[in-house]
């Protein structure tokens, strides 16, 4: 019994998702007919990246069409084939 709980206490790790690094940002331009999205955003913790204004595609999921300049947002990236793609983005409330 001792060790069926080690290796429970061990595989669970794998079974846990990190939770995703929100970031902070402002909507500058909305595009979703292109699946872009200008964002002014926070330091993005995940890759070390300082706070600036740039674009950024979107991925299948997160969906664009609630979004206008000015909205206070949050969002998550991932890498995808060497670019910087948003995986998640709602508002910040």
């Amino acid at each position: 019994m001792k060790y069926l709980f080690a290796i429970a206490v061990l595989a669970f790790p794998l079974f846990v998702r990190a939770a995703p690094d929100w970031t902070l940002a402002v909507v500058v331009k909305v595009e979703p007919e292109n699946a872009r999205v200008l964002l002014n955003h926070q330091r993005i913790k995940s890759i070390g990246m300082e706070p600036m204004t740039m674009p950024f595609k979107v991925s299948n999921g997160a969906s664009l069409v609630a979004f206008k300049p000015g909205d206070k947002v949050r969002f998550t990236v991932i890498d995808k084939n060497d670019h910087l793609v948003i995986d998640a983005i709602e508002a910040d409330r």
